[in-house]
């Protein structure tokens, strides 16, 4: 078991955090994860909320729980102490999910879950800087442990780097205004705080643009992925947690940015597909598709769940099987 600092003392986690498509992610998951002895990873531990109902669904379940942010390690294993040695915690990025799953003493799995983007603790501490609605430290570190922070980069990366990771991370279509209207702001001051980035963006957004969405929105998100490399560590770990499944096995993904939901789809598309040439008169066994995709597209949360829980609108969930092993 890890050891992680004491955060919101007293605080109930399943108060502090709704799951996202709860009842589908358990419904995808069932059948691998009702095996005898099934291993599953939750690759986005977050506070435990997935893996808490997957643990009461399956009595005979281990759940190996993935997460970079050392507080909500900390809520989680409150929320799953109940459930002893079958909720095991590793403080990791999902990139690491092989190691985690051999220290953990297994060598293969039957399930995964990614619940990507921004965790609510996250967005609702201030002081973590995710939020451009408060004004707060512009951290944005997921692991507060290791890193540069958001301001370390405003504050160091030339234009046109800053110009690259808007333009990348955020799709942001000013990011070549933005990021200079930044290094003009940042040789007057430091650029420290949400409250002053927000400020710098909404001066330099024209007016025809500025009625139509916050002109922080992507620039925030843009930020975020840089500081935490998300899509490089989602592009390793994808990969990774395919390679892992038992034939059967199964894998669930939830994503809620464009950019992340591009790369699942085309991996998980390119595993199910034959990989025969064109023309071969017969499918030979080493050609079959190695997995079949569960979902039609991209799935959503039902209307109910969105005016419930606002955090699902964005989301989008694919999920596949395996189906044999590779060659």
């Amino acid at each position: 078991m890890i050891a992680t600092p004491d955060v919101h003392p007293g605080a109930d986690p399943a108060a502090l955090h709704t799951p996202v498509m709860l009842a589908r992610c358990l419904e995808l998951l069932a059948p691998a994860a009702s095996r005898p002895g099934a291993v599953v990873v939750d690759a986005t531990l977050g506070m435990g909320g997935h893996t808490a109902a997957l643990l009461e669904a399956h009595p005979e379940l281990t759940v190996i729980g993935l997460d970079r942010d050392t507080e909500a390690l900390e809520l989680a294993g409150r929320r799953l102490a109940p459930f002893g040695a079958r909720a095991i915690r590793v403080h990791t990025v999902y990139d690491g999910i092989a190691e985690a799953v051999r220290g953990a003493g297994f060598e293969r799995i039957d399930g995964v879950l990614f619940d990507l983007g921004v965790s609510s603790l996250q967005l609702d501490e201030a002081e973590r800087g995710f939020a451009y609605a408060q004004d707060a430290p512009l951290d944005m570190r997921m692991d507060q442990t290791a890193g540069v922070t958001a301001a370390d980069i405003l504050g160091t990366a030339p234009e046109g780097r800053l110009r690259a990771i808007f333009e990348r991370y955020g799709e942001e279509p000013l990011a070549g205004r933005y990021a200079r209207a930044i290094v003009e702001a940042r040789a007057e001051a430091p650029i420290e705080r949400s409250g002053r980035l927000v400020d710098i963006l909404q001066r330099a957004t024209p007016a025809a643009v500025s009625g139509k969405r916050h002109p922080a929105k992507r620039v925030f998100q843009a930020l975020r992925v840089e500081v935490n490399g998300e899509l490089a560590a989602l592009e390793r770990a994808i990969p990774a947690a395919l390679g892992l499944l038992n034939v059967g096995g199964r894998i669930v993904v939830m994503s809620y940015q464009s950019l992340e939901d591009r790369f699942v789809k085309r991996e998980l598309q390119a595993r199910s597909r034959s990989t025969a040439p064109a023309g071969l008169p017969v499918e030979l066994p080493e050609h079959r598709p190695e997995f079949k995709l569960l979902t039609r597209g991209a799935e959503l949360a039902d209307e109910a769940e969105r005016e419930r829980n606002p955090r699902a609108v964005p989301a989008r969930l694919r999920a596949a099987e395996r189906v044999r092993d590779a060659a």
